[in-house]
């Protein structure tokens, strides 16, 4: 594909765009767009869900990529192609390689999910792990280029990868053609610079709103200044987004054409992530949930119909885990206690009937009868428990008071 330039960036047009989804006919899917009861009644206006956690290798960087690699020429595809990436980006590679018949090599981090890392070589790709941060995988795969003679394929700095990432643009205003905000996350850009470039030229009226985590929110500060500035230690749990300077190509496309960039708490992430688990049924990654937990941090901002876009779902299970135990907490869905009782046979069980007719369930309890603290007929135990929300919570605990239990917080 050829892309025309301006003395201000690398441009994309709409027809460029339109090249790269007639290129990704038959290989990236046209991914559902869901409506979400709950989202709209909060946010007083139709909120519709993306779902790019639903396409081929869980994630949109599959477009990018398989564009991307497409424009090689036969000697550069002879040569192969490298990548780093902790996950998305890796599994795009490795799948648009393997389907356009190409070599590849993917770096990862030494700690990377090791169900990303065995995806990432289902999908064909070679896999190297090295270092122990992006940045450090990212100078081995550069080295790697350098010393071989393979492609480097960028994982958002570049024309082609957000030619392809903006056919989620496209997919949108096809399938909901009254919206009026789009909301999606920002890491390195390309994804936002994409989308925003088809959707500017076909509807300079919708709005485009980017969402970085608290900790990794590159942009800000970036667009303040008026050209890319590093973070120096980008700190999230969504590591899809975790990006410590924008792309020198993305960059200049954002600030032309993005509305506004928000952020949002480690915390809203986690309910969000939570919410569209429990709601929409769908399994997302901190950074594809990043829309969905600016929606709920500020419903009233967005102008409806608003289409967020999960970007993905490739999520760890052990750190789902982790995240939901953090989602819930953060929802007030958990509530410990301590409480001392008489030390006489049955009050630990009449505690715990107690708790049954106030419906709370039991997750950890620690029983303690030999204490300095304590008085000689004394017991004392901590609770920890599972319950439906603020307001439950508060009922769990008006009834052990109630029945003469001595809750001592």
């Amino acid at each position: 594909m050829s892309f025309r330039a301006t003395a201000h960036h690398p441009a994309l047009i709409l027809d460029d765009i339109r090249g790269a989804q007639k290129m990704l006919s038959g290989v990236a899917r046209v991914t559902a767009l869901e409506g979400s009861r709950h989202l709209t009644e909060l946010v007083g206006a139709p909120v519709h869900l993306k779902c790019e956690n639903l396409q081929r290798t869980g994630s949109f960087k599959l477009r990018g990529a398989y564009v991307r690699i497409s424009g090689l020429s036969p000697v550069e595809r002879a040569a192969g192609v490298v990548a780093a990436s902790a996950g998305n980006h890796a599994q795009g590679v490795a799948l648009a390689s393997s389907l356009l018949g190409v070599r590849s090599t993917v770096f990862m981090p030494v700690g990377a999910p090791l169900p990303k890392v065995a995806a990432t070589r289902e999908y064909g790709a070679e896999v190297r792990l090295h270092g122990q941060v992006v940045d450090e995988t990212l100078a081995a795969a550069q080295r790697y280029a350098e010393e071989t003679g393979a492609v480097f394929i960028h994982p958002f700095d570049h024309p082609d990868i957000i030619a392809g990432q903006g056919t989620v643009g496209l997919e949108i205003l096809e399938q909901c053609p009254e919206v009026r905000t789009i909301v999606l996350g920002i890491g390195g850009g390309g994804f936002a610079a994409g989308v925003a470039v088809a959707v500017k030229a076909l509807r300079p009226d919708v709005r485009i709103i980017g969402v970085q985590a608290e900790g990794a929110a590159c942009y800000p500060p970036s667009l303040a200044a008026g050209h890319p500035v590093s973070l120096d230690s980008p700190v999230t749990m969504a590591d899809g987004i975790k990006v410590g300077r924008p792309g020198d190509v993305p960059f200049a496309l954002i600030d032309e054409l993005v509305d506004e960039v928000r952020t949002v708490t480690e915390d809203e992430l986690s309910s969000a992530l939570l919410l569209c688990l429990e709601r929409a049924k769908l399994v997302v990654e901190p950074a594809g949930a990043s829309p969905v937990a600016a929606l709920l941090s500020d419903p009233e901002a967005f102008r409806g119909p608003v289409v967020a876009v999960l970007s993905g779902g490739n999520v760890d299970p052990l750190l789902m885990q982790r995240i939901l135990r953090h989602g819930m907490s953060a929802a007030g869905r958990y509530l410990s206690l301590r409480l001392r009782l008489t030390d006489r046979p049955g009050a630990l069980a009449a505690l715990l009937a107690a708790l049954t007719v106030a419906d709370a369930n039991v997750l950890d309890i620690s029983h303690v009868r030999t204490d300095p603290r304590l008085g000689l007929t004394e017991a004392e135990v901590d609770l920890h428990l599972e319950t439906k929300g603020p307001q439950h919570c508060a009922e769990v605990e008006a009834a052990l008071r109630a029945e003469g239990f001595r809750v001592m917080g």
